[in-house]
């Protein structure tokens, strides 16, 4: 038998998930996570879901982990100390930057502006200059590259980004660099724009490749340690980590290319709602993945994520693939509070964390939080994680109750539903953000609900969105570990082209696509992924010459043997803008970049039936929980009770060992084959 271990990390749980494949049963584990070392907890979850299939550590083949270890190290500040070398003249890119100052008319009064990861101290120019078409202009002075790493040596620089001026269309110079830090700055790895981000506009690679620079000591550090007690506890398998765009990287290639990793986490959670909802048979879906910390949200369509091509954490903006993920600061763990100021109140973006939590949790956190809220609110059992966490009531009503006191309310119960109806409101924002935003209603929809907070606001949000069905996979608190475990390697190959439509031939295009293709699958193929198994799909950024932005636009692959593909391509880009923008411009086409992706093959991970329901289910117990300012009656199901068929009708609630769904009245929740939950309105 084969098994393969999907590995979430988030900031309250560490999610693990054993799937073995031929028969598609898992097991599954969640254990609070180690912020010191998130390893730990790794190992943790990877001991208790062994012990508990009965599986030794080295029958596993795979491991397969979305981490946040990148994610950590920029919005903590906490990553390396990166020198940078720049051409001649360009030593403020990043002080620089981009113009755009976020928040309101007067955002620039009250803005503090981010330092760069790279500071100016540690920044060096170099005598050097290549044209935009890759000829030279000034060849590389090599005696004063020497002398300008030779200032950085003293420095303490842990890390080298090097992004010389158009060294995306030549990266000689830079490569040269390279060899010649290696000299003098033995031991500090280098991280070339002309590698990291190939494409044109100099402050975007810049701080692309300083960002993979920051975070890639601490990566390369933790993916070590993890490794090591992985091969300690007898894991012979390989270790391959997830990327922000929700494809699968080899371990080393992943500390080669950090920035690639930034929203792992959060990618994992998407590709394992887009398993789930195609085996109940929907294929445009939202996400709705809600923590201990935050909230993640994503749209899909016809099974296909959206791939953005910038990453943002924090403050930060970087240009690499991802999943289109807009996170809110809104989870289980948010701290509800009433400032002094307005008396109104608030919930988040503040979170209690994993230690010491909610004050539920019994670890003395003082703080009200959401997860609190429920518990006074009743939709909460008297323990979470499978019995790992035991709910303290008494100290949750006790939190609840200050925010009651602070607005004058008579109960606990009162302050609960507000929190929980203010919290719902700010996740309707999120869900906002990647739906009626970009131009699509979220009735077309289904809602994918995850998470362990997730299922027990979902009800609420599919009400608030009009999104049905909302779809409660089987485990949704550790389906981030499932995406993980479920899908497949992918390697990504860029270059900026910038030639109008009138200077490039279909053949033209179809030649630069073929060739990055062949870059990005010889290094799939050197994770273990041969010709034969891989997979290329194509995207272009386009605009209209004149325009100063651009649109990713895909490639069909029949797209390079048609005479007529740079028409199809134009029409494809006309029809996203005026989507977009709701006007056309008469104007001739540039294509600005061109893409590769290669993937592997999908795992063929063996789906489960449940067998048919044999009469109505039954409930396990009865009590009451306050919904609409009245105390009602609620049935409780143990979901591992349920079967395919059975219809549980709200006002209810459905509890198992990762997460609990809250099914209100006027609902009801079908059981499907596979073992989700579709919650619809029970009128019409």
């Amino acid at each position: 038998m084969t098994y393969r271990l999907g590995v979430d990390v988030g900031g309250t749980f560490t999610d693990v998930l054993l799937v073995e494949e031929a028969s598609g049963a898992t097991w599954r584990a969640k254990t609070a996570s180690t912020p010191s070392d998130q390893a730990v907890g790794v190992l943790n979850g990877i001991g208790k879901v062994c012990a508990e299939a009965g599986v030794e550590m080295r029958e596993i083949a795979e491991v397969l982990h979305g981490t946040t270890v990148a994610t950590n190290a920029i919005l903590e500040g906490k990553g390396a100390t990166v020198g940078l070398v720049t051409t001649h003249g360009f030593r403020q890119v990043l002080q620089i930057a981009r113009s755009y100052v976020p928040g309101g008319l007067a955002g620039w009064i009250i803005w503090p502006k981010p330092e760069p990861l790279a500071a100016l101290e540690n920044t060096v120019e170099v005598r050097e200059r290549l044209a935009s078409d890759g000829s030279v202009v000034r060849p590389l002075d090599e005696d004063d590259v020497r002398a300008q790493l030779g200032k950085l040596a003293g420095r303490g620089i842990q890390a080298l980004a090097v992004s010389l001026i158009n060294s995306f269309a030549d990266p000689r110079h830079e490569r040269r660099v390279a060899e010649i830090a290696a000299e003098v700055l033995p031991g500090v790895p280098v991280s070339l724009s002309s590698d990291v981000l190939p494409e044109l506009r100099e402050y975007e690679r810049t701080v692309t490749t300083v960002a993979n620079g920051y975070v890639q000591p601490q990566v390369r550090r933790y993916i070590g340690t993890l490794s090591e007690k992985l091969r300690d506890g007898g894991v012979a398998g390989e270790l391959a980590i997830l990327r922000s765009d929700g494809g699968l990287s080899a371990a080393g290639a992943a500390v080669e290319a950090p920035v690639t990793m930034l929203l792992s986490g959060p990618a994992g959670g998407v590709t394992g709602a887009v398993w789930v909802a195609e085996q109940c048979g929907y294929r445009d879906l939202i996400t709705f993945d809600m923590g201990g910390t935050s909230t993640d949200v994503a749209l899909v369509q016809g099974l296909s994520p959206r791939i953005g091509r910038e990453t943002k954490v924090g403050d930060l903006t970087v240009r690499a693939s991802s999943v289109d993920v807009r996170t809110v600061g809104a989870g289980g763990g948010s701290i509800a509070h009433v400032p002094e100021l307005t008396r109104a109140l608030r919930v988040g973006p503040q979170s209690a964390g994993a230690d010491p939590g909610p004050a539920a949790y019994g670890k003395g956190g003082p703080d009200p939080t959401v997860t609190d809220a429920n518990v006074v609110l009743g939709y909460l059992p008297s323990s979470l994680a499978g019995g790992e966490i035991t709910l303290d009531v008494e100290a949750a009503r006790a939190a609840v109750g200050t925010v009651a006191d602070a607005m004058g309310l008579a109960s606990a119960e009162a302050a609960a539903a507000g929190i929980v109806d203010i919290v719902n409101e700010n996740m309707l924002g999120g869900l906002r953000l990647v739906s009626v935003q970009q131009g699509f209603d979220p009735r077309d929809f289904a809602l994918v609900a995850f998470g362990g907070a997730g299922p027990l606001h979902a009800n609420a949000l599919g009400r608030l969105t009009g999104a049905w069905p909302v779809i409660v996979p089987p485990s949704p608190g550790v389906l981030c570990a499932l995406g993980d475990a479920t899908t497949s390697k992918r390697s990504e190959s860029a270059r900026t082209v910038l030639r109008r439509f009138a200077d490039l031939t279909g053949d033209g295009l179809a030649a630069i696509l073929r060739e990055l293709a062949a870059e990005a699958g010889a290094r799939l193929a050197g994770q273990g992924v041969g010709e034969a198994d891989q997979t290329t799909t194509y995207q272009v950024d386009v605009r209209y010459h004149g325009q100063g932005f651009e649109i990713g636009v895909d490639v069909e692959p029949g797209w390079l043997d048609d005479p007529a593909a740079l028409d199809r391509l134009a029409a494809a880009f006309d029809s996203e803008h005026e989507r977009l923008f709701s006007f056309l411009l008469g104007t001739d086409h540039e294509l600005v970049n061109a893409r590769a992706m290669v993937s592997g093959p999908r795992p063929e991970v063996a789906t489960t039936t449940l067998p048919d329901a044999d009469g109505d289910p039954e409930p396990v117990d009865r009590h009451a929980i306050h919904i609409s300012g009245e105390s009602v009656q609620a049935a409780i199901y143990d979901r591992a009770g349920l079967r395919a068929g059975h219809v549980v009708v709200g006002p209810a609630i459905i509890t198992e060992m990762d997460s609990t769904t809250l099914v209100l009245p006027g609902h009801a929740a079908t059981v499907h084959a596979s073992g989700s939950l579709l919650i619809n309105p029970v009128e019409g």
